[in-house]
């Protein structure tokens, strides 16, 4: 479906989606118009998901990142996804996956203060009958936080 151009555009503009498709059509030998037709068709197809501003957390207050592991009562799919529908409405819960092993749910979560974060847990995890236990990681310190994809650049036949 994608081709070495594609995947090109992509990988720049993972990097910084405002670069004028002249800049990108350059990098890779295409018109900007070329560039065009292919980053819409990407959107159509939702391989470009959204286009978003990426925003300094400590600028703008919210300074604690949490890890949360989330460990069920009942694994019983109708409820699997009402936590999922409800995960998805907090706005402090910047990722949620659904995971094999002993816990269910992890939680990438970015809250002010402790304090804050204490106070949501009492509504989200303590007010839901079917969570049995979570464990809170607070993290010291951020090493690399990226949501680029590592693209591979070669068709497996190109090797």
């Amino acid at each position: 479906m994608l081709d070495l151009f594609d995947y090109k555009i992509l990988n720049i503009l993972q990097k910084n989606n405002l670069t004028p498709q002249r800049d990108v059509g350059y990098e890779i030998g295409l018109s900007a118009a070329a560039v065009q037709r292919r980053i819409k068709k990407m959107r159509e197809l939702g391989i470009i998901e959204k286009d978003i501003t990426v925003i300094d957390r400590e600028k703008i207050g919210n300074n604690v990142t949490i890890l949360v592991e989330i460990f069920l009562d009942s694994e019983k799919i109708e409820q699997i996804d009402a936590l999922k529908y409800e995960f998805e409405k907090v706005s402090e819960i910047q990722q949620c996956y659904y995971v094999t092993g002993e816990s269910d749910f992890f939680l990438v979560m970015v809250v002010p203060s402790m304090a804050y974060y204490e106070n949501l847990t009492r509504s989200i995890f303590f007010g839901n009958e079917n969570i049995k236990k979570f464990r809170t990681i607070v993290v010291m310190g951020i090493t690399k936080n990226s949501l680029e994809l590592p693209l591979n650049l070669f068709k497996p036949h190109e090797k």
